[in-house]
Parts: C-alpha cells; sequence; structure tokens
C-alpha cells in the first residue's frame, strides 16, 4: 500500500523518474478506488500516462463515483490524453454513478476536440444521465455554442430535436431549447431553431418561452416571439408565459417581458 502512495505522489507531482522506478514494483489495481492512472488522466501529463498504460495499467478503472480515467481526461479537455486512453482501448460509452458518459462532461464544459475525437469513436450523443440529460441538453444549458453545433451535426442526434429520445409519458424533461432558453443563451438558440427544433414542443412548465419569461431572459423572450412561437400555448397549470411573469416574477426584466407578451397576444387578437 505503502508503494502505491508513493506512486500516486509521484503522478501527482509529474516526477517522471520516481515514476518510472516505482512502475517496476506498484501497478495500478482493479481494487484502487482514485487510481493513479485517474490522477494521471487528470493532470494531462502524457508522458506519465503512457508509463501507466504501457505498465498495464487498468484503463477502464473506476473511482467510488464510477468515473473512468477518460471522464477525467474529458473533464478537463485533454485531448492528447483522451485520444490516448482511447488508444489503448477506453470505452466511450461507459457510464459513472450518475449516468456521465465522457462526451457529458466533454460537452458540459465545451471542449470541442474532446467532443470530436469521442464522436469520431462511436460515442453515443443521445445517452442520457440520471438527470435525463444528453450531451447536447448540457452543451445547450451552458451555452457552448461550437460544442453544440458539433453535436448537431450528428445523424444521431436528429431524433433528439423530434423530442423523442425521452419517455414520451414523462413531460418533466426539458429540451435543449428550453434549457438555453433558460439561461439566456440566444446564439445556441438559432442554431437549434436553424436545425428544426419544434419551437412550441411543450413539458409540464411550459414551451421555452414559459423559461425565458420566468427566468427574465428579455432578449431570448424577444427572439422567440420573432421566430413564431406561440405565446398563447398554456402549461399543465393552465398558465401562459404573461401569467407566469405575472405570478411569479418582480425583476426588472419582468417589465419588458410583459410588454413584449402582451403586444405580441393582441397583435393575435386582431388577426
Amino acid at each position: 500500500m505503502g508503494k502505491e502512495q508513493d506512486l500516486l505522489q509521484a503522478v501527482k507531482n509529474g516526477d517522471l523518474a520516481t515514476t518510472q522506478k516505482l512502475l517496476a514494483k506498484v501497478k495500478a489495481s482493479k481494487s484502487s478506488e482514485f487510481s493513479v492512472l485517474h490522477h494521471a488522466a487528470l493532470t494531462g501529463t502524457t508522458e506519465l500516462l503512457s508509463l501507466l498504460l504501457e505498465a498495464q495499467a487498468v484503463v477502464d478503472i473506476k473511482d467510488s463515483n464510477g468515473m473512468r480515467p477518460l471522464h477525467y481526461a474529458a473533464w478537463q479537455g485533454k485531448a492528447d490524453s483522451v485520444l490516448m486512453l482511447l488508444r489503448s482501448g477506453a470505452a466511450v460509452n461507459n457510464a459513472s454513478h450518475d449516468g456521465q458518459i465522457p462526451l457529458h462532461l466533454a460537452a458540459q464544459y465545451g471542449h470541442y476536440e474532446v467532443s470530436e475525437m469521442l464522436l469520431q469513436h462511436q460515442s453515443n450523443p443521445c445517452i442520457l444521465n440520471k438527470a435525463k440529460k444528453t450531451p447536447l441538453d448540457l452543451a445547450c444549458e451552458f451555452g457552448r455554442v461550437k460544442v453544440a453545433q458539433l453535436l448537431l451535426s450528428s445523424n444521431m442526434v436528429a431524433s433528439l430535436l423530434e423530442g423523442d429520445r425521452r419517455d414520451g409519458s414523462d413531460s418533466n424533461c426539458n429540451t435543449p431549447l428550453h434549457l438555453a432558453a433558460r439561461n439566456g443563451h440566444k446564439d445556441v438558440i438559432r442554431l437549434l431553431l436553424k436545425a428544426g427544433i419544434d419551437i412550441n414542443r411543450t413539458t409540464k412548465a411550459g414551451t421555452a418561452l414559459h423559461e425565458a419569461a420566468l427566468y427574465g431572459k428579455t432578449e431570448v423572450v424577444r427572439l422567440l416571439l420573432d421566430n413564431g412561437i406561440d405565446v398563447n400555448i398554456r402549461n399543465t397549470y393552465n398558465q401562459t408565459a404573461l401569467d407566469i411573469v405575472n405570478q411569479f416574477t418582480a425583476c426588472h426584466a419582468s417589465k419588458d417581458i410583459k410588454q413584449l407578451l402582451r403586444g405580441e397576444m393582441q397583435s393575435d387578437i386582431y388577426l
């Protein structure tokens, strides 16, 4: 155990010479929780990672959270480390305990090169984590425009935009458009609309317009209205987006949002 700790510390410190000496005596094993290979992947030191892999470290070893070294390299955007792990046989679609595959992490943190690499190695962009979110959902939620565009170019993502990737009876799930609207990511919204997402898709909470209105995203409300979203749609609780603003919001933006929504509803009356 002492030698394993010494090796772990050598990897943490980036001490290549000490690591080489200790590797002759100690190898990462399946019994490890957070192994030396996890540390090497996390820090992105490819020389150390190479030594560990050559010493036959278990490439898909799990830590206590079910995270593999590839998860950590993807999370940190370490493209060289990701490629090295993939070439050593790391599985791209292994999920952690919270259902995350490496592509979820690369997408959430906006690592384009890593996301592209994972897709090229057959990572599945349709996999849901325990929160019922896909990599595309996370890219849209966090405003990662380039990664969102990359994922949208995948043929496998076509079904995501049609809303059939989840249990149809579960209308609690937000779409990428809902998540982007809630967080004010206009460029992502434009991408999604161009890709053909249903602007009026409704969850229990309502449309993307309900989300933007509730969270005070005035410019998103304007963008959605300009693109023809139905201002009269009601959520499960029989509320329009204007009802939501009247009932729940007190921010400065709500005044402008109310004006936009009322103006659109008024224009509908005279059509």
